[in-house]
């Protein structure tokens, strides 16, 4: 019996060593687990080691209105997607932050409309009010799966908050 997605039963017994050997080769491997043994097989496919990385953004709104909200939210996650090279598949999930002046739609309900979005984990939460702090801003905390090789990820900060953060907001940041 192969397990495919990720799962192993505890009785099964598998020679970890030999695993581990095939993932630091340069080979390509497929894993099959039987009741016996673990093997490993060439096959034409690539291992890929992925890792868990955090991207941050943000962007300012002109006016608390549905219309300019959905303008700056599309723009603010065209832009991630587009410079980080990511797909929605590869996003674990996303938190929004928006400033009490936003209220005229949720930057979540934008969001859940792009193609492929609608399994993402998305939520919505009001930024700390602090006196003279950035009106109008919307930011994201995107929790992404990258391949490891992927060692450089631009945070967008777009409009009004490139000031937040004038470091990430031209060059990408790396995590070698």
């Amino acid at each position: 019996m192969v397990y495919r997605y990720g799962y192993i039963d505890p009785k099964i017994a598998v020679n970890w060593s030999q695993i581990a050997n095939a993932i630091d080769s340069d080979e390509t491997f497929s894993l099959n687990i039987s009741t016996n043994n673990a093997q490993l097989r060439k096959t034409g496919g690539l291992f890929v080691e992925w890792r868990v990385r955090a991207i941050r953004g943000a962007t300012t709104v002109s006016e608390n209105s549905i219309e300019a909200i959905a303008e700056a939210v599309t723009e603010l996650l065209d832009e991630l997607e587009t410079r980080n090279h990511l797909k929605p598949e590869q996003i674990i999930s996303t938190t929004f932050t928006a400033t009490r002046d936003l209220d005229a739609t949720f930057p979540a309900a934008i969001a859940r409309q792009r193609p492929q979005w609608d399994n993402v984990p998305l939520l919505d939460v009001q930024q700390m009010h602090v006196p003279g702090s950035l009106e109008r801003c919307i930011r994201f905390l995107v929790h992404v799966n990258l391949p490891a090789g992927q060692t450089k990820v631009h945070h967008p900060y777009l409009r009004g908050a490139k000031d937040l953060r004038p470091d990430w907001s031209l060059a990408p940041a790396s995590f070698s």
